[in-house]
């Protein structure tokens, strides 16, 4: 029996990428897939470009943030009943050739989460900022001290989830942190997590919500989040 497996788009403010990454979704023919973008209350055009490609979308009212964007995916892929979800950035970073190597470990039951990575061998040429790296490997070091366990691209975006913790994430979502904090949660829950290494790109349009300043803001409160993380339970396995 085949999976039901949906893309999850968050989109803030990416007139200028969404449409080719929705595009490049259509044209893949490997394996059948639903897509959902979750508009985050964009203030340029973005909203205007998915009506007008009758694109499949839900429009919140303002901007949420990245954790309630994709928390609403999840809901939505809880409600409609599927079997594997896929969080696929909508700025054209993650290359949707890939997503066959991110959903085969959920498939064959080798893993509950999958996490496309930069950083597990060379199949990516972009790997980030030096500064964005550097805080990646932190909050790495963090997780395995925590939890005995190695993730080296915690913060990857690009990642596929069984049916299991789509409840969990449709019930229980960080928004601020989210891949990081979630990765964690999970291997503290005795989840499988897997790493596969797929290609990313450069951002061609738009801009990071990511500066500088903020790439430091953001490695020292994911690691005092994990540090709090230690003392509670996240949706444990029943």
């Amino acid at each position: 029996m085949s999976k039901k497996i949906l893309i999850i788009i968050p989109a803030y403010n990416e007139e200028k990428n969404i449409l080719k990454t929705i595009n490049n979704i259509k044209e893949y023919k490997k394996i059948k897939l639903d897509y959902i973008v979750i508009n985050d209350g964009s203030s340029d055009g973005t909203r205007d470009v998915l009506k007008q490609s009758d694109i499949n979308f839900i429009d919140l009212p303002f901007n949420l943030g990245i954790g309630a964007a994709v928390q609403t995916g999840y809901r939505y892929a809880y409600y409609n009943g599927y079997d594997i979800a896929v969080q696929f950035d909508g700025d054209g970073q993650h290359d949707i050739n890939y997503i066959d190597k991110i959903v085969d470990p959920i498939i064959s039951g080798d893993a509950d989460m999958v996490i496309g990575s930069r950083f597990i061998d060379d199949t990516s040429s972009f790997k980030s900022t030096k500064a964005r790296q550097f805080g990646i490997n932190v909050i790495s070091g963090l997780i395995k001290l925590c939890s005995g366990k190695k993730i080296k691209d915690v913060t990857s975006g690009y990642r596929a989830v069984n049916k299991k913790i789509i409840e969990v994430f449709s019930n229980n979502y960080p928004f601020d942190f989210p891949e990081p904090i979630t990765n964690y949660a999970l291997l503290k829950n005795n989840f499988k997590i897997k790493e596969v290494g797929v290609n990313m790109y450069e951002r061609v349009g738009g801009q990071s919500s990511i500066s500088y300043l903020k790439s430091i803001y953001y490695m020292f409160n994911v690691c005092l989040s994990i540090v709090i993380l230690n003392y509670k339970k996240f949706g444990g396995r029943k």
